[in-house]
């Protein structure tokens, strides 16, 4: 066959073809070698022999893209990226010293600078002061927040960076000021697309009609650190995103830091009242912000979240062109798509906002929890529902990581909050580095229970987000506690995605759709904490939720990642653990419990379904029926049977089911302790039964009620 093909990173074939789309010829991975002639773009011949790894791409016009990527493409790809980062070695890097250095000997600027931000946010720290004397603070609130809003634009970029970074932060800003900065958009007037494309050649040394075929005349996109044009690479003819670093950027964010870290200098040694480290918490904005300045960085870090997330086919993550990168450009993989704020466009195309904010939600969990590298900077303009229906990421310059230890409490949070387990959730702070070891947790309990006990009217799954984050936010604002920026980072990207689903969907409930991986997570993950975790969930005043176990597994199978037979193994294995004496005696209490329902349960249907004059026979004349119980503790012996039965049948109808999954407890039956635990589980139904039928030849009456089946 022959196929037309443009050689470049990663090898691109376009193969025109008569089939319907979507109907690609099946081949097998060894069923193709490339030869190619000498030429940007040029005819190659297919024939049988290498093993590439092909992804196929369907195209509107048609044909089909298949994109190849040979053993020796990972070099090569890994050669590029080195030789960015060669281009990028002078990229700025935040030093504290550094800038004092600079701009230590230039006091004429510096004062000039000075002055602009003294008068601004003079002028607003005044009419604060108005409104607290005249008594109209509270009322002015959303007044003076879009206010600050408007400043902050003013002032460029670093206060556009200040404010965002403020609106994540509900343990310094009041709800108000959350929401108005969290509206601060990038958007700054764009700067001449001359310097843009010296910008371009510079950068890349070489000239801008060498590396691409076309390129917008104005950008299609301006933010705060650069622009975006839309350009066709010259040596495939494939549509990127040039994203170009705004001139004279780092003068003006660097004099801003030097500025803004001499007030936290001058907080940190004479206002006593904020006892936090101002300087420390300066020093880490500045860091990520300059971190920022650096595409090269931006494009290692999409790499990153590329290898992590985009297994998922419903997920995109744009290629970067290492050759054509460098510490003030990014040349990415063009994406079509509309923001996903979009509703009407969306559904134009066929498509469902819903589903792509559910994709968003189970993205943003694998990241937040699972790898705990995720995406800091999710609004609508970073989010694009592809044609295809898949939701792509953009901008990376703005990461965060989840530490290993916080992934682990934030799940099990959520267990102490459905179980209404507020000395816990209180302690759990500790975990989640909320607050030093040496603060009492004491007063902080009763401000959770008066929260949640409201707002848990309605299960858990029902709770609006952003209802929680608000009232969560206010507790937090009351006491003394210091929101990590990885935490404050996921409560944002989870309210904008519930923020963009209740567009489409006013009941929308983003703890709802979360709620599956939470149950899979439980089910499934060995970990010891989430083991407990599990355990706390199921367990009660020594009797076992059979109701909880069957929501789990309801929730667990909506997960598309869920395996029946991983489930409730972590369970298992601590159950014949040495440490697990504690979780044996529950386990022999309720597999007691249950052989009686299952025996009583099968006597009592029997029973009822007998003739009439059978069941009197049976009777023998009592009035209370063949079992002396109540009718109370019949019902909830055939419902436990039931329950019993319905989990079988979820495990059952699980995809990944398999009679196996089994194996593990006839494993353990073979173990010393596992004897003897089965020992003691027969002496307990032994014991029990035998109470049960001397109750029933003595015809002993129960303490309740008891009448006929």
């Amino acid at each position: 066959m022959v196929v037309v093909v443009a050689v470049g990173q990663p090898l691109t074939l376009w193969w025109r073809t008569s089939r319907a789309k979507g109907s690609f010829p099946h081949c097998k991975r060894d069923s193709i070698r490339l030869r190619v002639r000498p030429a940007r773009s040029v005819l190659v011949e297919a024939e049988a022999r290498a093993a590439p790894t092909l992804r196929v791409r369907d195209i509107d016009d048609g044909s089909v893209k298949v994109q190849i990527y040979q053993g020796g493409d990972r070099t090569d790809d890994l050669q590029a990226e080195a030789r960015a980062m060669a281009r990028a070695a002078n990229a700025s890097v935040y030093s504290p010293q550094l800038l004092v250095g600079k701009y230590g000997s230039r006091p004429v600027k510096v004062i000039r600078r000075t002055l602009k931000i003294l008068i601004a946010l003079g002028s607003f720290g005044l009419k604060l002061l108005v409104d607290q004397r005249n008594g109209v603070l509270n009322q002015n609130k959303r007044l003076r927040a879009a206010e600050l809003r408007r400043i902050f634009t003013r002032l460029g970029p670093t206060f556009v960076k200040l404010g965002q970074g403020l609106s994540t932060r509900p343990d310094v800003c009041p709800p108000e000021y959350l929401e108005e900065l969290s509206e601060l958009q990038d958007a700054l007037p764009t700067f001449p697309d001359t310097e843009a494309f010296s910008c371009i050649e510079r950068e890349l040394e070489l000239p801008l009609d060498s590396v691409f075929s076309s390129i917008s005349p104005s950008p299609i996109a301006a933010a705060s650190l650069g622009q975006v044009y839309k350009a066709q690479l010259k040596y495939s003819g494939q549509v990127v995103a040039v994203k170009v670093q705004r001139p004279g950027i780092e003068e003006a964010i660097g004099l801003d830091f030097y500025l803004i870290r001499g007030l936290g200098i001058f907080i940190n040694k004479y206002v006593d009242v904020i006892t936090t480290d101002v300087v420390a918490l300066i020093d880490e904005f500045a860091r990520r912000v300059y971190q920022e300045l650096n595409y090269v960085q931006e494009g290692r870090n999409a790499r990153r979240f590329k290898k992590l997330y985009a297994d998922k086919e419903e997920v995109l993550v744009p290629d970067i062109f290492w050759d054509y990168t460098s510490g003030k450009v990014l040349t990415m993989e063009w994406v079509d798509g509309v923001k996903l704020n979009e509703q009407d466009a969306i559904e134009r195309q066929g498509l469902k906002v819903l589903d792509l904010v559910n994709t968003g939600i189970q993205c943003s969990l694998r990241q937040l929890l699972e790898y705990g590298y995720f995406h800091a900077d999710p609004h609508p303009g970073n989010l694009l529902a592809t044609p295809e229906g898949k939701l792509a990421f953009l901008d990376f310059g703005m990461m965060s990581e989840t530490p290993e230890e916080a992934r682990f409490a934030i799940i099990g949070h959520v267990v102490h909050m459905v179980n209404r387990d507020y000395e816990a959730m209180a302690r759990d702070y500790y975990a989640l580095d909320f607050l030093s070891p040496d603060v009492d947790v004491s007063p902080i309990v009763p401000a959770l229970r008066d929260f949640f006990d409201d707002a848990l009217n309605s299960t858990v799954s029902e709770l609006n987000f952003k209802t929680l984050v608000d009232g969560l936010g206010a507790v937090l604002y009351q006491y003394p506690f210091n929101v990590p920026a990885y935490y404050a980072l996921i409560l944002r990207s989870l309210t904008v995605l519930e923020g963009l689903a209740l567009y489409a969907d006013p009941n929308f409930k983003v703890l709802a759709a979360s709620y599956p991986y939470f149950a899979k997570r439980l089910l499934t993950d060995p970990n010891p904490y989430l083991r407990d975790a599990l355990i706390e969930l199921l367990f009660k005043d020594g009797k076992f939720r059979w109701n909880r176990l069957e929501n789990l597994l309801v929730q667990g199978k909506k997960d598309r990642d869920f395996s029946a037979k991983d489930a409730l193994q972590p369970v298992l294995k601590l159950l014949l653990g040495s440490d697990g004496e504690e979780l044996r005696t529950l386990v022999i209490k309720e597999a007691v419990r249950v052989t009686e329902a299952f025996i009583w349960g099968t006597v009592i249907d029997t029973y009822n379904s007998m003739p009439n004059f059978m069941r009197a026979l049976v009777v023998n004349g009592n009035a209370t029926g063949p079992l002396v119980m109540s009718i109370v503790e019949q019902e909830s012996m055939i419902e436990l049977r039931d329950q019993v039965f319905r989990i079988w049948g979820l495990l059952r109808s699980s995809e990944s089911f398999d009679p196996a999954l089994l194996q593990p407890i006839l494993q353990v039956l073979q173990q010393p302790e596992a004897r003897n635990l089965g020992g003691r589980v027969i002496g307990g139904i032994t014991q029990r039964l035998a109470a049960r039928l001397l109750q029933q030849v003595l015809r002993v009456p129960t303490t309740a009620s008891a009448s006929t089946l």
